[in-house]
């Protein structure tokens, strides 16, 4: 058996090797590095590389399994994947945790006032009179309840806030207060300080926010997206936050990436943008290679996975 890695795993290669000895490794920087003849011969691919393509794909006939160490999987070729019968895991759970961070991080950022502190600091004004806001007993709604939502949901509940889910079927989910199908969003929107996109990529996410969401929203209500950006057409959030429909958002998703520096949402004070970083950890690829272990010794028992198994319909 032979697994080739899509870029180097920050010295875990050799805690791999020593694991499974039976295993042919290879480790490359990624697909322009990978021979053909490795190609011919892969059963297995781990790690990442965003240029990965069905012609790549196409050139690995051994293939059983894709070990995507990243959460989001919408990019790769999902139909041919299945069509193939290739296994396909992510990195789901290993990015909730640095995202959860991520989210309070915005929201505490936004309430405590520290992005007008740094402001005043660069002009050297010192007011001692600004006033914040505490965030217990806000409500916060998050889009879509999975792991990120609900490892955030766990420090947010701890801050005193009052916790809301929003998912495909509405069912109840451990640690959220309520929990709403997406069918009644309209009507659940009015109800929240803040507002949360953790939602992967898919064909019923894609657009699924209009202006008549923000529309109904707090004129008061904070936006966080660190979904994806598809979930909103960029010409309706710039008009959104133009008109101040909503006090502010706090964006690290954009619906074409990356930004150019023409963008108009540059040029807002109502948003705050970070560059697709909230996944990002220097944790993230021991925490993946730990699951992809756990797989691999199941996957050479059985010929499947038991972790972060991507149902290739949905998507996630």
């Amino acid at each position: 058996m032979k697994i080739v890695g899509l870029r180097k795993l920050d010295g875990l290669e050799e805690d791999l090797i020593n694991a499974f000895p039976d295993i042919k490794f290879v480790f490359t920087n990624g697909i322009d590095d990978i021979t053909d003849e490795d190609k011919q011969s892969v059963d297995i691919l781990v790690g990442y590389d965003g240029s990965l393509d069905q012609a790549f794909l196409e050139a690995c006939p051994k293939l059983k399994w894709l070990a995507w160490y990243s959460t989001g999987v919408n990019k790769l070729p999902l139909d041919y994947i299945a069509k193939r019968n290739i296994i396909l895991t992510n990195g789901k759970g290993v990015h909730a945790k640095q995202m959860s961070e991520f989210i309070i991080a915005y929201i505490l950022d936004d309430y405590k006032l520290m992005r007008t502190s740094y402001i005043n600091q660069q002009n050297k004004l010192y007011d001692s009179k600004m006033v914040g806001h505490r965030v217990s007993n806000e409500s916060i709604l998050f889009l879509g309840t999975g792991s990120i939502a609900t490892s955030t949901a766990h420090i947010a509940k701890a801050l005193g806030m009052e916790i809301i889910g929003v998912n495909t079927s509405g069912r109840n989910v451990k640690g959220f207060d309520k929990t709403y199908s997406v069918k009644e969003l309209t009507n659940i929107l009015p109800e929240a300080d803040i507002i949360v996109n953790t939602l992967p990529e898919t064909k019923s996410t894609i657009h699924l926010l209009s202006r008549k969401h923000f529309e109904v929203m707090k004129a008061t209500s904070l936006f966080i997206n660190v979904g994806r950006g598809t979930l909103i057409e960029e010409s309706v959030l710039i008009d959104v936050l133009k008109n101040k429909i909503i006090r502010h958002a706090y964006l690290d998703v954009f619906e074409k990436e990356p930004l150019t520096p023409d963008n108009e949402l540059y040029l807002l004070d109502n948003v705050t943008i970070t560059a697709h970083i909230t996944g990002n950890g220097i944790e993230n690829n021991g925490e993946a290679t730990e699951i992809f272990i756990e797989n691999l010794n199941h996957f050479l028992n059985n010929g499947d996975v038991i972790e972060n198994k991507v149902d290739l319909e949905k998507g996630y």
